[in-house]
């Protein structure tokens, strides 16, 4: 038997707790060490989860020796310096979603694993789950004969509170970035399976979105249109509860997933609806055990355990396409972050 893989995470807010429950279940990972911007928040954090190293700053974790793999779940801002410090310190890196604020800054972390030689994955655990490999296939089947339409939706009411990072600007919050990166993702996954292509990318991005009073947007859609005519339509919201399903409709039917971001943690079930022109739906169930975090972190060892740097179900070309396509779709509606504005709007928005 080999060791399980130590993991640290940086970070101790809601998604940093879920990872370390899924790390407690899983067959190959094992928490070693936290790491807080105050001490305080690292003690609890480490107390709660058993962890035995914890660290009043990421600087530390990212030198830490006994640490083989830091997940970084840090606010969108922080992304690219910590994924880039972690890389540089020869750790493996499973970053938050989305990568990074945009493309430019995920460029910068893809090629810090590329010249450290260590695995990188954006952690869009739904990518790891047997529901993603399953629908790929029934694509492949091309049991709904020639895809043409893809809607996705990933939307939640996350209170209006202005100082909850989602809402603040400085810390890029937004719908978009938050869950319209699921929606695109999955779009840029359909259009390339349907193509058949290495990765495919939309011609054209058209959106729209409601910016409030914070600077952040608090719904938004957009339109992808990809070579040869698949057409997407993609919607997020951050203030309401969308019906957040995807279905795919073909030239002889169509597919919807009921569940797709989250398989078995949002929605109960795990499963894709396959409806053929003129026969009864076929309803393709998938086991929701072990959860969607833990199937995450455990591919990550396998990952990691195999050399497979950039693995196939996300590989780094993919994330780098999926945030030039958020960039966008940002760029459509207006949406800029603080340190995007040249000095002199950054400077009229302080004041």
């Amino acid at each position: 038997m080999h060791e399980r893989m130590r993991w640290g995470i940086l970070g101790t807010g809601k998604i940093a707790s879920i990872v370390a429950h899924a790390l407690a279940q899983s067959r190959d990972g094992s928490l070693v060490a936290v790491a807080s911007r105050t001490a305080e928040r690292a003690a609890a954090f480490a107390a709660e989860f058993n962890v035995p190293h914890l660290h009043p700053g990421y600087e530390s974790m990212v030198g830490d020796p006994d640490v083989d793999i830091v997940y970084v779940a840090t606010y969108h801002t922080l992304h690219r310096q910590w994924a880039i410090r972690a890389a540089d310190a020869g750790k493996h890196v499973l970053c938050e979603k989305p990568m990074a604020v945009n493309h430019a800054q995920a460029a910068q972390i893809v090629e810090a694993a590329r010249r450290n030689s260590v695995f990188l994955l954006e952690a869009f655990a739904y990518r790891c789950h047997p529901q993603t490999h399953r629908l790929t296939q029934v694509l492949r089947e091309g049991v709904i004969g020639e895809v043409r339409m893809i809607d996705a939706v990933f939307g939640y009411d996350a209170g209006p509170n202005p100082e909850r990072y989602l809402m603040v600007r400085e810390l890029a919050g937004g719908s978009i970035l938050d869950v319209g990166c699921y929606t695109t993702s999955l779009a840029h996954l359909v259009a390339t399976t349907t193509a058949g292509v290495k990765i495919a990318e939309p011609v054209d991005v058209a959106g729209a979105a409601y910016i409030g009073n914070t600077g952040v947007d608090h719904s938004a859609a957009a339109t992808l249109v990809f070579e040869g005519g698949l057409l997407a339509r993609v919607a997020c919201s951050i203030q309401a509860n969308l019906e957040s399903a995807v279905r795919i409709y073909g030239s002889e039917g169509s597919i919807t997933v009921p569940s797709p971001w989250l398989p078995g943690r949002i929605g109960l079930t795990a499963e894709i609806v396959v409806q053929r022109q003129g026969t009864a739906p076929k309803i393709i169930s998938i086991p929701t055990q072990p959860p969607v975090y833990t199937v995450e972190v455990d591919a990550v060892a396998d990952f990691i355990r195999k050399g497979e740097h950039s693995p196939a179900v996300m590989t780094w070309d993919e994330s780098l396409a999926n945030m030039r396509t958020l960039d966008r779709w940002r760029s459509a509606v207006g949406l800029r972050y603080e340190d995007e504005e040249p000095p002199a709007r950054r400077q009229a928005w302080q004041r």
